[in-house]
């Protein structure tokens, strides 16, 4: 039997290449999705039974070549983890149009398009789980998240609507928040008074995204927050 399969949709530096690492480590074939194809040969490199795959989420086409892609060379997608999350932090005086789109079709259009791709599959196989890389910003807008909370409070109602369709059919669908810091040298830099365990720390991310992928349906979790113990909320 081939080993299932885990597309990460996003992948980075940080929590991209910890979930990478961390489902490979359990026995998945990985496929990595991100723009920067240089980035990601050289971390599939790194990982047993991995693929790199050059995808603009913006690009409504591309993600359907790129999940055909997948399909053929690895298998069908068991485990489709949304980690693309980008966006444009401004006011509403200062967000343009363009801006304005821009972030919502990183969240949650593409969110929609990669959704559809690994559906049907899920289905035909009795269940799959989506995962997808929330933030404290699709609960509440503030001064300067004008198109970054909009998209991603869209995000987080689309997940809900794919987990209310798809969970008969035995798909759990479940929106990460994560609400804090993420490891990383900026973060260190943009607030260097932090404490070491104040960030939230992409292996312990990834573990836990593991985990809910091997919930049983039973006791489903759709929405999780995940922060520091020094995050004020």
């Amino acid at each position: 039997m081939n080993k299932p399969v885990c597309a990460i949709v996003g992948v980075g530096p940080g929590n991209g290449a910890a979930f990478a690492h961390k489902f490979s480590n359990e026995g998945y074939q990985v496929a990595l999705l991100a723009r920067n194809q240089q980035y990601l040969d050289d971390l599939a490199n790194e990982i047993d039974a991995s693929r790199a795959y050059s995808c603009d989420v913006t690009d409504i086409e591309r993600i359907k070549n790129v999940f055909a892609s997948i399909k053929s060379d690895m298998g069908p997608v068991d485990v489709l983890i949304y980690n693309a999350g980008s966006g444009v932090f401004t006011t509403v005086d200062d967000t343009s149009v363009e801006d304005f789109e821009l972030s919502w079709r990183i969240n949650t259009l593409g969110l929609l398009v990669a959704s559809q791709q690994v559906l049907n599959d899920m289905r035909s196989r009795g269940g799959g789980t989506i995962l997808v890389t929330g933030a404290t910003a699709s609960l509440r807008g503030n001064v300067s998240t004008a198109p970054f909370a909009s998209a991603k409070a869209a995000q987080r109602s689309l997940a809900q609507s794919i987990a209310k369709h798809a969970g008969p059919d035995g798909i759990h669908v479940s929106y990460v928040i994560l609400d804090g810091g993420v490891d990383s040298e900026r973060a260190r830099q943009f607030m260097p008074d932090r404490p070491e365990d104040g960030f939230l720390k992409p292996d312990e991310i990834a573990d836990t995204y593991y985990y809910l992928a091997q919930q049983h349906q039973s006791t489903w979790t759709f929405e999780l927050d995940l922060r520091p113990y020094v995050e004020k909320w």
